[in-house]
């Protein structure tokens, strides 16, 4: 199953504060959308600090960082503290959000990333086979800039 180039399938989950995030009242907004399988967890923890790294970089862009997962509001928001994390943690305990797209699994949530244009539509795709790799902060710049590269001509 494949997303790239349609709609990118709408959902509202609540963030680290209960607050709800809606897909679709973040139109006009380009956002990369990052599951991840737990917080605290070795891979995701170094996976999250190093998106946040970067977040000046992505800002340039225009990228808005979400991190989802399916854990709830109280452990994002002590996650999202200890880690000093600068973007929204949604909840998805069913993970009924990732199977959408295509980021559940046999052992629950894959970790993939997704990048939605302004329009709503999925630019770029990456949903990892094997939990412990991850797509680097360097490696999706990248994918922005060509993004950008290519709209421009």
């Amino acid at each position: 199953m494949t997303l790239l180039g349609k709609p990118a399938p709408d959902f509202t989950l609540p963030d680290q504060d209960g607050r709800p995030f809606s897909l679709r009242e973040a139109r006009g907004r380009r956002l990369l959308l990052v599951f991840y399988p737990g917080d605290e967890t070795p891979v995701c923890t170094a996976q999250l600090c190093d998106y946040r790294d970067g977040i000046e970089a992505f800002a340039d862009l225009g990228v808005e960082l979400i991190g989802i997962s399916p854990d709830d509001a109280e452990s994002h928001r002590r996650f999202r503290e200890a880690r000093a994390l600068p973007f929204r943690l949604l909840s998805d305990p069913d993970g009924e959000v990732a199977r959408r797209y295509g980021a559940w699994g046999l052992f629950g949530m894959k970790r993939a990333v997704f990048l939605v244009d302004r329009d709503g539509i999925v630019r770029y795709e990456h949903v990892e086979a094997i939990a412990l790799f991850r797509r680097s902060r360097e490696e999706l710049l990248e994918v922005c800039r060509r993004l950008d590269a290519e709209q421009a001509r």
